[in-house]
């Protein structure tokens, strides 16, 4: 056999990035700097000194100029034309977003969508050496040609100019409060282009409207045919792993090809006629090692191997680890349910949605994309839902979570918008839907497919209908959730689930049931952070909650990076462009008023909020996990910051762990105690009696005796009761509560406890419940001892307590930057003692470590 005919050369040395047009800064009008491909304006402008880092301070505002330029990126094409008989392509990964390419003057196409990548035929166009330009326009420009010539539609909201007609013609009637409160939070048209939507901002994340080369560009050489596509769709009959691969190639020539495959010892082979573009080919492994999600066994991958053949001659190679599993949801005998079933196994899903990990993407290495999934590996999780107003990640991003076994739940591209169905736009979401479904498939670790984010339910709940109406618009994007997107999966991909919004119920239009209906398929939950305390997460037990959050600010470290310190407080405008949430402040104070004392100053504020997101995160986590198997996950909103910014995240955009990430740690450990209320029957009832639930999501069974213990903070015990515990594998047990210990004499000063195991054992679980909010317990301010050490690694901070000391955390980062602590968050019962390791490569005092505004506690807002 001949070596491959195929060859693919990098293209991308020599570009220069040149300002074209629009309004810029002297330095910037018709500058011409070096330019990184991939990469974007903003990373170019930046590494030349010509803009100040959009991160830091105001500079995203004063950057909005950018919105309205244009810019070519150029670089000189040095390649020998095409030999006779060979094809010659020039293939673009990605273009961010309104493209002209040219070769040596000649245009070769336009684009219009960041999400598809470009091939062009240029064996007539080389001629050895020749410029190859890449001109961009405007995205916010072309986003508004398109909406003017297709309507006004809402984004999340109406617009003030619809909602007024809508109420001047009376069709906002029976609906008055959500249409005239649908004030346009989101201004820019992204519902009107195939480009990230949050690159126009998000109440998270920059307005920054990158533009540029943002994925490969090669130069690929072949002759008589190459691999097109090759989509492996995996299965399991019995202990038997079953790949069927699908393969499409391009022809030049009409010879008679071979397709050949193999994986994990089983090898096939198919013709593929003169003339034909397709083969399929069947590979049965028998007792093939399984692909399981973290926590359930083994993510085991297998090698698959395709080679295209012409004769003896081999023209293409396709190599791809996949992974035998099957994949389900049951929804239940009433169809209300939506659990993800795994190989047979029900699968409690512990998981995070997912934004892109820096808004300028290039900058994203798979280094940075390892610690960042291997965080959320740490934190217990084993899903992360892609949110549909991001991107369709990397392969990086994919191949990790198959080796990781983290489970991903992917978006169709739509976010918290209506969207045009006129040809030309249904056309181009559809041809990217097929790209990213074939480029996808391979990957075991991709269990759903989900049509949009919040569409449905904007449609149904969000003032969208009148204001429609009143527009004289009909249509929204239907369309592509109910019929576009399930025939691409029905032709392309039928191997996996497909829901067509989150949050879904199972039929919203034919049975008059909301999208988002608590009690029916996957549920998002926004009344608490946006309206209500965070108590009344325990006001539902939904099927599945794909989506809920609590806000908390960056930690101390990116705030002080990123914010000056004249403009540390919460009124300045440094501070309100790093928080975009309408009424963020607002919500943040009101949000921890009910339950934690005020602080003193900005930072102690800083500190109680950050406390305030993990409670309020962790109490809702482990009420949704106390009703496993009838809820049977959590996806909270969210993992992952995209810039320095107060938000719904767990991990900031400087990569530092928020105290949000350790209670999620806790609350999604494997074996979980907690107190919960419980009605008469069993059922759902916030004001009911208070039970102790143990969930064990491990493949052994729980059995261990169980302390319950209602003291005095001082430690003194004033009740006991012991009592067995026994979970079953994979299950869950609700035990009662002895009234003994369960009625405090004194709210304020006592708490209950109850201990499976015994303290300090490795196995030992314990929940804790106090009878007054923390703001009411008479603490003490500081009933410790500390002490810290360095140690060969880091350093060691050891505290014992003399008195109950609630959720202690060392802030390290408040002492260096790149300091970390192992855990936080930790009670200790008077007497009891812990040992943090900071993870620290610098030299600092160790001292620092227990200065009075880096170790904190509940304890230390007291007084």
């Amino acid at each position: 056999m001949t070596a491959t005919t195929l060859t693919a050369t990098a293209v991308h040395d020599g570009w220069t990035l040149t300002h074209t047009g629009g309004d810029a800064p002297d330095e910037v009008a018709g500058a011409s700097v070096p330019a990184e491909v991939p990469g974007s304006t903003h990373v170019d402008l930046l590494r030349a000194g010509l803009i100040p880092d959009p991160y830091l301070d105001r500079n995203e505002k004063a950057l909005e100029w950018m919105w309205r330029c244009t810019w070519r990126y150029a670089t000189t094409l040095r390649a020998p034309a095409a030999a006779e008989g060979e094809r010659v392509d020039l293939v673009f990964d990605g273009l961010d977003t309104v493209a002209t390419v040219a070769l040596g003057g000649t245009e070769l196409g336009r684009t219009f969508n960041m999400h598809r990548s470009y091939r062009f035929d240029v064996r007539e166009a080389l001629t050895g050496e020749d410029e190859l330009t890449v001109d961009f326009g405007s995205a916010l420009d072309y986003a508004y040609g398109r909406e003017a010539v297709l309507g006004d539609r809402p984004r999340p909201q109406p617009s003030l100019e619809l909602v007024a007609e809508a109420a001047r013609q009376g069709l906002a009637e029976g609906d008055p409060d959500e249409i005239l409160a649908g004030t346009r939070n989101y201004p820019h048209p992204f519902n009107a282009i195939r480009k990230m939507a949050c690159s126009f901002g998000w109440d998270w994340g920059p307005d920054l409207q990158t533009a540029g080369i943002w994925k490969a560009v090669r130069l690929e050489r072949w002759r008589i045919a190459r691999l097109a596509s090759v989509r492996p769709l995996v299965d399991v009959d019995g202990s038997t792993g079953v790949a069927t691969v699908h393969v499409e190639v391009e022809r030049d020539t009409d010879a008679p090809l071979t397709v050949r495959a193999s994986v994990a010892g089983a090898e096939a082979t198919a013709e593929v006629p003169s003339g034909e573009t397709h083969a399929t080919l069947r590979l049965e492994v028998p007792d093939a090692a399984l692909w399981w999600p973290a926590g359930y066994g083994e993510a085991a991958l297998h090698d698959l191997a395709v080679d295209l053949l012409a004769g003896d001659e081999h023209l293409d190679s396709f190599a791809r680890r996949i992974g035998f599993r099957s994949i389900d949801v049951d929804r239940g005998a009433d169809g209300r349910g939506f659990a993800l079933v795994i190989n047979g196994t029900r699968v409690l899903v512990k998981g995070a949605n997912w934004i892109p990990d820096d808004h300028l993407m290039t900058r994203i290495t798979r280094d940075r994309l390892r610690t960042r999934l291997g965080q959320a590996l740490d934190a217990n999780m084993n899903l992360l839902r892609i949110w549909g107003g991001g991107i369709y990640e990397t392969e990086d991003f994919y191949e990790l979570c198959d080796e990781l076994g983290i489970m991903v739940w992917q978006d169709f591209l739509m976010a918290c918008a209506a969207y045009a169905e006129d040809d030309e736009t249904a056309a181009e979401i559809e041809a990217e839907a097929r790209e990213n479904v074939t480029r996808l498939s391979p990957h075991p670790s991709l269990v759903v497919w989900n049509g949009s984010n919040e569409n449905v339910w904007g449609w149904w709940a969000w003032g969208w209908q009148p204001a429609m109406q009143a527009a004289g618009i009909t249509d929204w994007g239907q369309m592509y959730y109910e019929e576009v997107f399930p025939r691409v999966l029905a032709e392309l991909d039928p191997s996996r689930p497909y829901t067509p919004s989150s949050p879904y119920s199972t039929h919203p239009y034919e049975d008059d049931v909301h999208p988002n209906d608590p009690t029916v398929g996957t549920v998002h939950e926004w009344e608490v952070w946006n309206r209500k305390d965070y108590s009344h997460y325990r006001d539902t037990a939904p099927p599945f909650m794909s989506e809920f959050g609590f806000q908390g600010p960056a930690t101390w470290a990116t705030l002080t990076r990123s914010i000056p310190e004249d403009q540390r407080r919460q009124d300045s405008e440094g501070w309100l462009l790093h928080q975009k949430a309408h009424d963020g402040n607002g919500k943040l104070n009101r949000g921890f008023a009910p339950h934690l004392p005020d602080g003193a100053d900005f930072e102690e504020w800083h500190w109680v909020t950050s406390l305030n997101q993990a409670r309020a995160i962790q109490y809702g986590v482990e009420h949704y996990r106390s009703w496993w198997p009838h809820t049977a996950g959590t996806i909270v909103w969210q993992l992952n910051d995209c810039w320095p910014v107060t938000s719904w995240a767990a991990v900031d955009g400087d990569e530092r762990l928020k105290p949000l990430w350790y209670a999620l740690k806790h609350a999604y450990a494997d074996r979980l105690l907690t107190f919960q209320p419980r009605g008469a029957d069993g059922g759902l009832d916030p004001d009911g009696t208070l039970r102790l639930i143990a969930v064990n999501d491990t493949d052994a069974d729980w059995s261990e005796t169980l302390t319950f213990t209602r003291m005095a903070l001082d430690g003194t015990e004033l009740a006991v009761a012991t009592a067995h515990l026994s979970v079953a594998a994979r299950g869950q047990a609700v035990l009662e509560v002895p009234g003994h210990v369960l009625e405090a004499a004194d709210a304020a000063a006592e708490i209950l406890v109850a201990d499976a195991g015994y303290p300090g054992d490795d196995d030992h679980v314990r929940a804790l419940h106090a009878f007054a909010e923390d703001k009411d317990v008479t603490y003490e301010r500081s009933p410790l001892t500390a002490s810290a050490v360095r140690t060969g690694d880091g350093y060691e901070v050891s505290v014992t307590a003399s008195a109950l000391v609630r959720d202690l955390t060392v802030l390290a980062d408040k002492v260096h930057p790149d300091a970390e602590a192992d855990d936080a968050l930790v009670t200790l019962l008077a007497g009891e003692s812990h040992v943090f390791r900071i993870a620290c490569a610098a030299e600092v005092d160790p001292e620092a470590f227990l200065g009075e505004r880096v170790l904190v506690s509940v304890n230390s807002l007291v007084g």
